[in-house]
């Protein structure tokens, strides 16, 4: 392990904490069938996913510039593993698939806020001369998208065509989720009592401030734009399949999964050219990626609105390249604005607002009564418009005299 890339052994926990938050996501349709579950409860799903999930990315975060980055990452893992494991054990059960699901999505806020920022301090020059420009955004959020992509994969397929779609998944990620306890274990600190560099922080009730979330740019656009990174994953992934069910029949599951690896996919792909083009435009890659998501959710409502599949596969292509472009763009200027001592704090604040997008299809199929999908798909492709307008324009880099007097 000597001569492994410190970062590196960072890798695996945000990795398998992504897989095993994500992978059920291509499952919806069928434990909306196996659970009888109506359209918004299946939604909800993915919403008590992110009622896990905003604490994991705000509590964890603190305690991380105290207690160290690895303590709470292996917390992270734990609760990942808990919360498979009791989906695994309450495949019918409501009130299991919901506690199931806030485990795993508060192993994923530990896991976006504490292995983004962990990632990012290894590769720095202290541990990795040879980290290139923009390794410390780019490192991590591809690690999270591959997690969440190779997750949704590997368990579709599982769930179409081995025994027991219900049962050897969950084995199979829980079984992932306790090995990465080795690498986890052996990767070097870097802040907290065992760190040799950065000194702990005196409490992590403290820690909870953070400053820079009042950075005018922050709240101005990229808090703004931070919705849509899984408000256009959310639709492609976890609402068109749904919409698709019936054109999709037995292979709904195939398709779910493959909108998921398809999404994911391009939106990993896209990362490093997305922060390439956004050097070049002056900061002004996150409204081109608002734009994409505002075509994206045009192209799902389409498909919804003829019930096509090959539209739907075209529409999770093209919010692919929104999500992917918004998340890498966004994590970039988070990076800007924080200073070191803010970083988890803000990176966690930044995550939590890009999964208030998972809400997005619960609103969208509690509005089935009122409106169809492709009417509703519209409105919110209108207010994706309006968040383009707000983020548009070269985003200011932070300037010590603004934190005078804020800390």
């Amino acid at each position: 392990m000597r001569n492994i890339t410190p970062w590196l052994l960072a890798v695996p926990s945000l990795f398998f904490m992504a897989w095993g938050g994500n992978h059920f996501t291509p499952l919806l349709p069928l434990y909306g069938e196996v659970a009888d579950l109506i359209p918004w409860q299946t939604n909800m799903l993915l919403g008590t996913y992110v009622f896990g999930l905003i604490p994991g990315l705000l509590a964890a975060a603190a305690l991380s510039d105290v207690y160290g980055r690895k303590p709470i990452t292996l917390a992270g893992l734990i609760s990942s593993a808990v919360g498979n494991m009791l989906i695994l054990l309450g495949p019918i059960s409501l009130s299991m698939l919901y506690t199931g699901r806030f485990f795993a999505g508060l192993a994923v806020g530990i896991g976006m806020s504490v292995g983004t920022s962990w990632i990012k301090e290894l590769s720095s020059p202290a541990w990795d001369p040879n980290a290139t420009v923009g390794a410390g955004a780019r490192r991590p959020s591809l690690t999270m998208t591959l997690g969440f992509g190779v997750g949704a994969a590997v368990t579709g397929i599982l769930a179409q065509w081995a025994p027991n779609p219900t049962v050897i998944p969950f084995i199979f990620t829980v079984t992932l989720l306790v090995l990465t306890i080795i690498p986890t274990a052996l990767a070097p600190e870097t802040v907290g009592p065992k760190a040799p560099q950065l000194p702990p922080q005196a409490s992590w009730v403290g820690q909870l401030r953070t400053p820079s979330a009042g950075h005018p740019d922050f709240l101005i656009k990229v808090a703004t734009a931070a919705p849509w990174v899984f408000g256009a994953g959310g639709v492609a992934y976890g609402l068109l399949p749904q919409i698709m069910s019936d054109a999709t029949g037995d292979l709904t599951t195939l398709y779910a999964t493959t909108l998921a690896v398809l999404t994911l996919g391009i939106g990993a792909f896209v990362q490093p050219f997305a922060q390439k083009l956004d050097r070049r435009l002056d900061g002004r890659g996150l409204p081109l990626g608002l734009a994409l998501v505002v075509i994206g959710l045009g192209t799902a409502s389409l498909a919804a609105l003829y019930s096509g599949p090959v539209i739907g596969i075209i529409a999770a292509a093209v919010l692919g390249l929104g999500y992917g472009t918004v998340l890498v763009t966004g994590l970039t200027r988070v990076q800007q604005i924080a200073p070191p001592r803010d970083l988890a704090g803000l990176t966690g604040i930044f995550y939590a607002l890009t999964y208030v997008g998972f809400l997005f299809p619960t609103v969208i199929a509690a509005l089935l009564p009122v409106m169809p999908y492709s009417t509703t798909l519209l409105v919110f492709a209108g207010l994706a418009v309006i968040s383009t307008i707000i983020a548009f324009g070269r985003i200011r880099r932070v300037r010590g005299s603004w934190y005078k007097g804020r800390d």
